[in-house]
C-alpha cells in the first residue's frame, strides 16, 4: 500500500490531504523520523513533538512566500521531508548529505540558518520589517520552545516585536521543557473563538460603536477591552505576552490538527504581534522518547524497536565521564567548589554532580551570558564555579568573559567540551574558535589536555588557579590511558616533549597530540626523525622551549583542531616573529571556512589532521631548507 508521504513533494500537496489524510500522514512522519534517527543519530524527541504543528502550518501558510524561523531548528526534521527533501532525508547529518539544522543553501523553505537557542523571534521581526518596508504582504512565524524562551534574547525580540507592532506571529510550542502547561480544553476553545472571523468582526463594529458615544466613548470601550483582557487571563498564562503588546492566543492542542489549523486560519487575519501559545508532548508518538524525553534529545544510533541505545563496546571512558568523576571528587574535598552550566547537565557530564551536591548544582538555563555573569558574583563570594559549556555556546557570552570575569581577574573555571571537531551536528556546533577568541583576553589562562588523565590534572590545577582559566577538550572516548593514582598541579605555562627528533619539531596541542605521535612514527620509517611537543597551553606558551627547540630542529608544524585565524599556531608564530627567530612554519587547522558536518574522523581527514595528513603536511615542510642551528637556549630564558 502506497505511502502518503510519498505523494508529498512540497507544500501545495499537504493541502490538498483530507483531515483523516493529514492525520495519516503525521503517522508517517514519525515513522520515517525514527527510523533515519536510529540509524544516523540526531535530535529525535524535538521532532516528533512537533509533527502535527509541522503539519499545520504548511498546510495553512503559503511557504516559503510566508517564512517559518525554526528557533533551534533541531525539530525541524518534519518540516525537512514536507519540503522536497524526502529522497535526501536518509542522508541526515551524514558527510555530503542534508544537515540536521534548516540550512537556506539546502532548501528555499529553510529561511534562516539555526543552530543556537532563541534567535527565532529576533530574526523573524526582522523579516517582518523588511517586509513591510518592501511592501509585501506575507506573513512570518517564528516556533520557538523546548527551552529556549528562557534566554534573553527571546525575550528581547519580543519586547522589540511588541513595540515595532508589525506583522508577526510567534508559536511557542510548549512542550513542558520550559513553561508548564496549566489550562485546559475551554481556555482553548475560547482563543480559538476569539479568533473567529466572525468574531474579529465583532469585536471591530463594537468599537466603532461604542467610541460614537459622545463623552464615555472612550471609557465604555476601554471598560469592555479590560474585560475582555481579565477574562483572558483568568483562562490563559498570556498576561506576561499580552503586556508586550502580543495578541496571546491559546493554548491550543498541539496533536489536533483541526484546532491547529482553525488557530492559524484564524491568526491570519489578524494585524500586529501575535502569539499562539501550543502544547505539545515533547517524542509524541514513540513511547521510549515520550518516557525520557531528554535523553531522547538528542542521541546516537539506537534499536527503533525498542529504543535501546547500541553501545560501544569500549571500555575506554569518556572526557565528559573523567571530567564529571574528578569534579565530584574534587568537590568532595572542597567546599567551595560549584558546577554551574546552562541548561546542559547531562551533556557536560554533571548528573552525578547534581545528584550528589544539590545545593552546589546551579543550572540557570539556555542563558550562557547569565551563567558567566552569574559566575563572577558567586566567586566574588569566595566560592570556586566550575562553569561548564559546549564549546560553540560559549561564544555566545563572549562579553561576559571579557567584562566581568577577565577584567576583573576572578578565579572562574571554564570547561569547554566539544572543543575542536565535533562532527555531525555542523557549522554551528563545531568548537573550532574558542583557542582564538580565549586567547586574546588579558589575564586568561588557555590550556587543552592531550588525554584523559590529563584533562584530570588540568581541572586540579584549574580549581588552584588565582585567576580566570579555560579547559578545552573535545568530544568522544579518551585515548585508553591508565590513569596517576594521585592529581598533581601543572606548572602553568609549561609544555611537554613527548617524542625526540633531530629533523623537525611538531607542537601540537590537546586532541592532535596523539595523532602527531602516529604521524611521527609514519615519518621515522621514512627515515625523519621528529620531537613532538604536547603544547598543553595555547596561554601563556611555554616561550623558553618552544624557541630553543625551534632554533635547533629548524622546521615547526604546529597541528591544533581549531580555526587557523588567532589560534594556536597564529601565537606560535607570533612568537618566533617577535623573538626574531625567523625558520620555516607550517600550520595545520581548519581554514577561513566553517566547517560542514560529516563524521569527525571524515572532517580531520579532509582537513588533514589525522595522522596521515599530519604526516604529509610534515614531508611538505621537511622539503624546504632548514634555517642556521645558531641558537643556544640561554638566548631566550
Amino acid at each position: 500500500m502506497a505511502r502518503i508521504l510519498d505523494g508529498i513533494d512540497s507544500p501545495a500537496d499537504v493541502k490538498k490531504l483530507s483531515t483523516a489524510e493529514l492525520t495519516g500522514l503525521a503517522e508517517e512522519l514519525r515513522h520515517e523520523i525514527i527510523q533515519v534517527v536510529s540509524r544516523n543519530g540526531g535530535h529525535l524527541a524535538p521532532s516528533l513533538g512537533v509533527v502535527e504543528l509541522t503539519i499545520a502550518l504548511h498546510y495553512v501558510f503559503n511557504t516559503p512566500k510566508d517564512k517559518i524561523v525554526w528557533d533551534v531548528g533541531h525539530q525541524a526534521y518534519a518540516h525537512k521531508l514536507l519540503t522536497g527533501r524526502q529522497e535526501q532525508f536518509h542522508t541526515l547529518r551524514q558527510y555530503g548529505g542534508i544537515s540536521g539544522f534548516p540550512k537556506r543553501s539546502e532548501s528555499p523553505y529553510d529561511s534562516f540558518d539555526t543552530g543556537h537557542s532563541s534567535t527565532s523571534v529576533s530574526g523573524a521581526l526582522g523579516m517582518a520589517c523588511g517586509r513591510c518596508l518592501n511592501r509585501e504582504r506575507s506573513r512570518v512565524i517564528a516556533v520557538i520552545g523546548d527551552g529556549a524562551l528562557t534566554a534573553g534574547l527571546a525575550f528581547e525580540g519580543l519586547n522589540n516585536a511588541g513595540d515595532l507592532h508589525k506583522n508577526l506571529i510567534v508559536v511557542l510550542n510548549d512542550n513542558g521543557m520550559s513553561i508548564a502547561p496549566n489550562v485546559g480544553a475551554l481556555s482553548s476553545f475560547f482563543s480559538r473563538k476569539l479568533t473567529g472571523r466572525t468574531m474579529v468582526f465583532l469585536k471591530k463594529q463594537v468599537e466603532y460603536l461604542l467610541r460614537s458615544f459622545p463623552g464615555i466613548g472612550e471609557e465604555l470601550l476601554a471598560w469592555a477591552k479590560k474585560s475582555e483582557e481579565a477574562m483572558k487571563g483568568f483562562f490563559t498564562p498570556g498576561m506576561l505576552f499580552e503586556a508586550m503588546k502580543f495578541n496571546y492566543l491559546g493554548p491550543v492542542k498541539g496533536h489536533r490538527l483541526d484546532h491547529l489549523i482553525e488557530t492559524f486560519q484564524n491568526v491570519r487575519n489578524l494585524d500586529g504581534p501575535v502569539l499562539v501559545h501550543v502544547l505539545t508532548t515533547k517524542g509524541k508518538g514513540y513511547l521510549p522518547a515520550e518516557t525520557d524525553p531528554t535523553g531522547f534529545h538528542g542521541l546516537g544510533k539506537f534499536d527503533p524497536d525498542t529504543g535501546v541505545a547500541q553501545k560501544s563496546v569500549s571500555e575506554v571512558p569518556s572526557y565528559t565521564q573523567v571530567f564529571g568523576e574528578t569534579l565530584v571528587r574534587l568537590a568532595q574535598e572542597n567546599k567551595n567548589i560549584a558546577a554551574i552550566t546552562a541548561a546542559m547537565p547531562d551533556g557536560t557530564g554533571l548528573v552525578d554532580f547534581r545528584s550528589k551536591f544539590p545545593d552546589r548544582f546551579l543550572d540557570v538555563g539556555i542563558c550562557e551570558l547569565d551563567a558567566v555573569t552569574f559566575s563572577s558574583g558567586f566567586d566574588l563570594e569566595g566560592l570556586r564555579p566550575v562553569a561548564t559549556f559546549y564549546s560553540t555556546f560559549l561564544q555566545r557570552a563572549y562579553d561576559q568573559v571579557l567584562h566581568d570575569v577577565c577584567l576583573q581577574d576572578l578565579p572562574v573555571v571554564f570547561a569547554l567540551y566539544l572543543g575542536g571537531v565535533v562532527g555531525e551536528d555542523g557549522e554551528t556546533h563545531q568548537g573550532l574558535f574558542d583557542l582564538s577568541y580565549l586567547r586574546s583576553l588579558p589575564n586568561m589562562v588557555l590550556m587543552a589536555p592531550k588525554d584523559e588523565d590529563e584533562l584530570r590534572h588540568m581541572l586540579y590545577t584549574a580549581v588552584e588557579h588565582p585567576g580566570p582559566i579555560a579547559i578545552r577538550y573535545p568530544r568522544g572516548q579518551g585515548e585508553g590511558v591508565d590513569f596517576s593514582p594521585t592529581l598533581h598541579r601543572l606548572p602553568i605555562g609549561k609544555a611537554e616533549v613527548v617524542r625526540e627528533g633531530e629533523d623537525l619539531l611538531i607542537l601540537a596541542i590537546g586532541a592532535s597530540v596523539y595523532p602527531s605521535l602516529k604521524a611521527a612514527a609514519e615519518l621515522e620509517k621514512q627515515g625523519y626523525q621528529t620531537t613532538v611537543v604536547n603544547a598543553r597551553f595555547v596561554k601563556p606558551l611555554d616561550e623558553s622551549l618552544i624557541l630553543n627547540l625551534a632554533a635547533r630542529r629548524g622546521r615547526v608544524l604546529t597541528v591544533e583542531e581549531n580555526v587557523l585565524h588567532g589560534g594556536f599556531g597564529s601565537a606560535v608564530v607570533e612568537l618566533l616573529m617577535d623573538r626574531g627567530l625567523l625558520v620555516p612554519v607550517k600550520r595545520l587547522g581548519i581554514p577561513d571556512i566553517f566547517l560542514e558536518h560529516g563524521s569527525p574522523s571524515i572532517l580531520r581527514e579532509k582537513y588533514g589532521l589525522d595522522a596521515k595528513g599530519i604526516a604529509q603536511g610534515a614531508l611538505e615542510l621537511l622539503e624546504q631548507p632548514a634555517q642556521p642551528k645558531k641558537v643556544v637556549w640561554g638566548n631566550f630564558s
